[in-house]
């Protein structure tokens, strides 16, 4: 999925009402799969000067950019921070954990010959879904909607009863959703 996708979904289903501590944690969860991909490329392109090719047709690939998706991506990991989380019964940290773990869950089932050893440190397997958010010969232009119109309806969630600067927030994210969703179709549809 898009990262704005997980980051409504992950809102939505773990930020409780009148809970910022708890919403923030669930979408700061929902980000930190991700944010590994989202540094490195970073500072590959901004700073190295890489080409954004070389990035996801190369480093992504790589067998020191794995080993950090590895870590990040594990559902060993989040499960153990999670069993902390609840024997400590920390409701913002619950909430972090649930929502890294729908992330990782959700791209596992999506990623098709991109996805990420998410049984580290006990496996380096790597998981290869016949179905894939971003990739048309995996049937993307198939369920690209369906994610679509899933975010689409956590974002109405996430607006009823909520300040307004939180309405701004989920709006920002629905609009990139939108738009990075229409851009990959454009881009990957061929």
């Amino acid at each position: 999925m898009n990262t704005p996708a997980h980051l409504l979904t992950g809102a939505a289903l773990f930020g409780r009402k009148g809970d910022r501590a708890i919403l923030a944690a669930a979408v700061v969860g929902s980000l930190l799969p991700d944010l590994s991909l989202y540094l490195m490329t970073a500072w590959s392109v901004y700073v190295q000067g890489v080409s954004v090719h070389v990035v996801f047709d190369q480093l992504y690939f790589s067998p020191a950019w794995q080993q950090v998706f590895a870590i990040d991506n594990s559902i060993p990991l989040w499960g153990l921070a999670l069993a902390a989380a609840l024997w400590l019964r920390k409701g913002w940290a619950i909430a972090l954990c649930c929502a890294a773990l729908l992330h990782i869950g959700l791209d596992f089932t999506m990623h098709a010959g991109d996805g990420r050893p998410n049984f580290w440190p006990l496996s380096d397997w790597v998981f290869h879904s016949p179905i894939s958010y971003w990739d048309h010969r995996h049937h993307a232009h198939l369920l690209e909607p369906i994610l679509l119109a899933a975010s689409l309806i956590c974002f109405v969630v996430l607006w009823r009863g909520r300040s307004w600067p939180g309405r701004a927030l989920f709006s920002v994210l629905a609009l990139m959703e939108v738009a990075t969703s229409s851009l990959m179709f454009m881009i990957f549809s061929g």
